[in-house]
């Protein structure tokens, strides 16, 4: 994609496809115009998100929060809006990275004639009062987004000649912008689209051409400059360039503040563990405490496939891993946050829960298609909204329970406020365990009695006993353990397969990498010889040059179409799971090869392609940050166990 061209690759220009026969499948690493996934770097507010290609471009931004409608939607399409700054005609920079601790990203370039730091953020500082923009249902915290993303340059040696192009196009790109110089400024513009309007300041002089502004100026050794964009209330910016990097400076700050606070292993798998949770914090909605699965909607999981999904929601099955993952490194307040946000959630007319809901608690997160879109790398629909939103899925029910017993283990109280969501959520459990369901890969073919799902409602039955004698309710201990033995039968006679390997479900013997979650949350020990034979099956048959595969789409009715990558979550599942039945080493193997994959800056979305090592799904993906954390847990327990003895 490089070229020597002033104007950014793509921008303006629609990016063809490209083509693949039938029978053969498109390669991750074709030749396109769109910047590989995993090259992207990631912003956050705790509001919103945004990526940076490498190239200086914001290609993703949705405002003012992470599932409204895109205003940089280059990502989906080249045409579909972006907002670069950097070094006129160069487009590989000479590195990236975060600073230190932070979700802040540092970009060095050098040109023929001298080098510059580009420094990227979604500013973050002192709250300033009530958030008009995206309100808070939880306890605001001293430090809040001021929905901003500044830009700063420093020339470092020599001179470099600089260029701003910002074209924003709103609503996932319908409605190009249309740009006002304020007050007959060059300094300070507004865009205006779709019903918002946002502002642009830079110490650099403007011009309009069209639907996008555009600035350009040399900048020598010792100086500076800044651009900054805002949505915010009254649309108040950085004054200066002094003013823009004070706020990148604060932002810095709140993220090694938030960092501090955890606690982490002095092991060499504490690096990865640090940009896990930043990553985490980063997808996580601060006004009421939700986590988004991903930043992202639509990249696709098999290239230029069918199989994209728009991920800017809640799922309930996330809560019991985030919880874990919060707790491990003492980050309690966070974790209480979720939990409070699960605790307001609307339950359905049977007392259940959705499998999702939206950040803001919504419901109603009907899908549709946007096929005007070209998609990235052609991969189509896009998607926004999610319709798997209302299928049932018997896994929720576990999720949220095993959730309540570890939040209240950690904070050695149960809630009044969340016993009726326990007593509601076992309920269920028993009322539906013995019914098919879609299960957690969310199938969108025939309902089938999947393991998984019947797993997780023992892990609800299980959690809900120990929960009602913590309580000191024995009547319904009896009663929900009960329950639990009689699933856990069930499983044991129907979905286990003749050579000792838990099902997919009890129609199949093909495998699935969920059962791996049967040695996770202690269904089966891991001196079980069927734990132990299916570790070690989908180890060996489930697998793709040693990265794991959700299941085989041959073998599996989920109603699409296409191939799918090796999952990372499942990979970072079979590290703990190996480690659970006594192959240590398989394990730290495993976890070092995995450690390997991580994107240039330490981040993974979904999936991956073993074939490119590309990244492909949704991204930075939630889930495998999640599991990254647990399984560096389980080793490092582990070896500290080994040492102790």
């Amino acid at each position: 994609m490089s070229t020597a061209k002033a104007e950014r690759p793509g921008v303006g220009a629609k990016a063809s496809p490209g083509s693949a026969s039938p029978d053969q499948r498109q390669s991750a690493a074709m030749r396109s115009s769109f910047p590989p996934i995993a090259d992207y770097g990631f912003l956050s507010d705790c509001h919103t998100g945004a990526l940076v290609a490498p190239d200086g471009a914001v290609d993703w931004l949705c405002v003012p929060r992470f599932d409204g409608p895109s205003v940089f939607g280059g990502l989906l399409d080249r045409e579909a809006g972006a907002f670069r700054l950097g070094p006129f005609g160069i487009n590989v920079p000479a590195s990236r990275d975060y600073e230190s601790g932070t979700n802040v990203l540092e970009t060095t370039w050098q040109t023929p004639s001298g080098w510059v730091v580009v420094r990227d953020g979604l500013t973050m500082g002192p709250r300033q009062g009530e958030d008009q923009m995206t309100p808070h249902t939880r306890p605001p915290a001293d430090d809040d987004a001021d929905h901003l993303l500044v830009r700063t340059v420093t020339c470092i040696d020599g001179q470099a000649e600089i260029d701003l192009v910002c074209e924003p196009v709103f609503d996932y790109g319908r409605s190009a912008a249309t740009w006002t110089l304020v007050d007959g400024s060059r300094h300070t513009a507004d865009a205006s689209g779709a019903g918002q309007t946002m502002r642009l300041q830079t110490d650099m002089e403007l011009g309009i051409e069209g639907n996008r502004i555009r600035a350009r100026h040399v900048l020598r050794e010792g100086e500076r400059l800044y651009c900054a964009l805002s949505w915010a209330s009254g649309l108040a910016l950085p004054g200066d360039v002094e003013e823009a990097s004070a706020r990148l400076d604060a932002t810095v700050r709140f993220w090694r503040g938030w960092l501090g606070r955890a606690k982490f292993p002095d092991h060499r798998l504490g690096e990865p563990i640090r940009r896990s949770a930043l990553a985490i914090k980063g997808l996580t909605y601060m006004p009421t405490g939700a986590t988004v699965a991903a930043l992202t909607t639509s990249l696709p999981e098999t290239p230029g496939g069918e199989r994209n999904w728009d991920y800017r929601y809640t799922w309930i099955r996330d809560t019991t891993f985030t919880l874990q993952a919060l707790h491990f490194l003492d980050l309690d307040w966070e974790a209480d946050e979720f939990m409070q946000f699960v605790a307001d959630l609307e339950p359905n007319q049977d007392g259940g829960l959705q499998i999702m809901y939206g950040i803001d608690g919504r419901r109603d997160l009907s899908e549709s298609t946007r096929d005007d879109l070209s998609g990235y790398a052609g991969a189509r629909p896009v998607r926004i909204g999610n319709g798997a939103f209302d299928q049932r899925q018997n896994d929720v029910y576990g999720a949220v329970l095993d959730s309540i017993l570890l939040h209240t283990l950690r904070s050695q109280r149960l809630p009044r406020r969340l016993w009726p969501i326990v007593q509601a959520q076992a309920e269920c459990a028993t009322r539906i365990w013995r019914e098919p369901d879609q299960g957690i890969w969310e199938a969108r073919g025939k309902p089938q009695h999947y393991v998984s799902s019947k797993l997780m409602c023992w892990i609800g039955l299980d959690r809900a006993a120990k929960l009602a004698e913590i309580r000191g309710d024995p009547d319904l201990r009896a009663t929900w353990r009960a329950t639990a033995e009689e699933i856990r039968a069930d499983i044991l006679a129907h979905g286990v397969s003749g050579r000792g390997v838990l099902r997919q479900h009890y129609e199949t013997d093909a495998l699935d990498a969920s059962t791996l979650l049967a040695a996770m949350f202690g269904f089966l020990p891991g001196d079980d010889e069927r734990m132990r034979n299916t570790v070690l099956a989908i180890a060996d048959e489930l697998t793709e040059r040693g990265f794991v595969l959700r299941y085989r789409t041959d073998e599996t009715d989920d109603g699409l179409s296409g191939k799918e990558g090796t999952f990372l979550i499942c990979s970072f599942w079979l590290v703990s799971g190996l480690v659970i039945v006594g192959e240590d080493q398989r394990a730290r193997d495993l976890m070092e090869r995995l450690l390997r994959e991580a994107s240039p800056l330490g981040l993974y979305a979904e999936e991956l392609d073993v074939d490119t090592g590309r990244h492909l799904g949704n991204f930075p993906q939630a889930f495998s940050h999640l599991a990254l954390i647990e399984a560096a847990g389980a080793i490092i327990v582990r070896e500290l166990v080994d040492m102790l003895r």
